[in-house]
């Protein structure tokens, strides 16, 4: 059992769960739009989030403990390293267009890592897009966005659409709401200067505007031209399951419960299409 803990623990701690969740939103996508499926960019976003997810969650340990780095922080550091190396290969079978926009999230991921900022705006000593009062989760979600929905239209030649852009801003929602049992689980431990959601109007007001956000959501549906009964039905099943995630979040919930059960929603959405 331990044996199966550590390596269920790797799965988590190296981002291959949360590869898989980019993967799944990816793919629900080209569903969605009815896209010619590319599997060279959608192992790309995968080998992507790895290498951009460890990138950010470690390299300030990675930076400042050199000599004593744990053993699993260093099997992490190769697998990250090997990530890279297979996200190189798909990049080079991916178009032009593609790869400039690449280029943008990966500026966008860098700063969000890397200290940068004037001192005025960052909170305590982080100079960083994560460390900004307030945009954290905008900016993950703004990533996440684009890599799930803009980089499979870029990728696929064509001009956006009105059903593209609601995809687009739906995606967008659906990243925010997705974060906010993150946000609440981390509420005792985030600095009162990163201003979550949650520490500026409360738990129970972040749940209510989750789940006014869940709503949005599905609605928006109902604007595209492109309309599909089981899409819709898919869609409202996926909708219930992350607002029953959100009412019954809260800060004592074990480190699976978001990092596992909520970043599995996007799978499962992926598991509901194919079948």
């Amino acid at each position: 059992m331990k044996v199966l803990k550590q390596l269920f623990d790797f799965y988590i701690n190296s981002s291959i769960h949360v590869a898989l969740a980019v993967y799944a939103l990816s793919f629900v996508t080209f569903k969605k739009l009815d896209l010619s499926f590319d599997q060279n960019l959608l192992w790309f976003n995968f080998y992507a989030t790895i290498t951009g997810y460890n990138f950010v969650k470690y390299y300030g340990l990675a930076k400042w403990h050199r000599r004593g780095l744990a053993s699993w922080l260093k099997v992490i550091q190769l697998f990250s390293f090997a990530s890279f190396i297979m996200l190189c290969y798909y990049a080079f079978k991916l178009e032009f267009n593609t790869l400039q926009l690449i280029l943008v999230f990966g500026i966008i991921t860098f700063l969000y890592a890397i200290p940068f900022i004037p001192k005025k705006w960052y909170i305590d000593t982080k100079q960083n897009l994560r460390g900004v009062s307030g945009l954290k989760v905008y900016v993950i979600a703004l990533v996440w966005s684009g890599v799930t929905v803009v980089l499979p239209i870029v990728n696929s030649h064509l001009l956006l659409n009105e059903d593209m852009v609601i995809t687009i801003f739906q995606n967008f929602i659906l990243v925010v709401t997705l974060m906010l049992p993150f946000e609440i689980r981390d509420l005792s431990f985030d600095s009162l200067k990163l201003a979550t959601i949650p520490q500026r109007i409360g738990v129970r007001r972040t749940k209510i505007l989750g789940l006014i956000l869940l709503l949005v959501f599905y609605l928006s549906e109902f604007f595209k031209d492109n309309l599909r009964s089981d899409y819709l039905i898919i869609q409202m099943i996926v909708c219930i399951v992350i607002g029953l995630f959100l009412m019954f979040s809260n800060q004592n919930r074990n480190k699976y419960y978001s990092s596992f059960w909520v970043e599995a929603i996007p799978i499962l959405w992926m598991l509901f299409m194919l079948l």
